[in-house]
């Protein structure tokens, strides 16, 4: 199960709706920062290929001007 959390800066004036459009997705938790036109996104997945599909997701956002990985970690498999 890949967990992975970004730093998100999101464009000028456009903090509010690119943390609601996040929020909204079902593998995505967004938390603001308070001074700073800044979200942090932790990101939870089933499978790498899912999450491999919810980077492509991310990468289509318009209103993310810069998008960087600061920590993931991947439940290693039973065998």
């Amino acid at each position: 199960m890949p967990i992975k959390s970004y730093l998100v800066h999101p464009k000028q004036g456009k903090k509010g709706e690119v943390a609601n459009a996040l929020s909204n997705m079902d593998q995505c938790e967004v938390i603001a920062a308070k001074n700073e036109e800044l979200l942090v996104l932790v990101t939870e997945t089933y499978s790498e290929k899912e999450e491999e599909l919810l980077r492509e997701q991310l990468q289509q956002f318009r209103d993310i001007k810069l998008m960087a990985l600061v920590s993931g970690f991947n439940t290693p498999k039973n065998t």
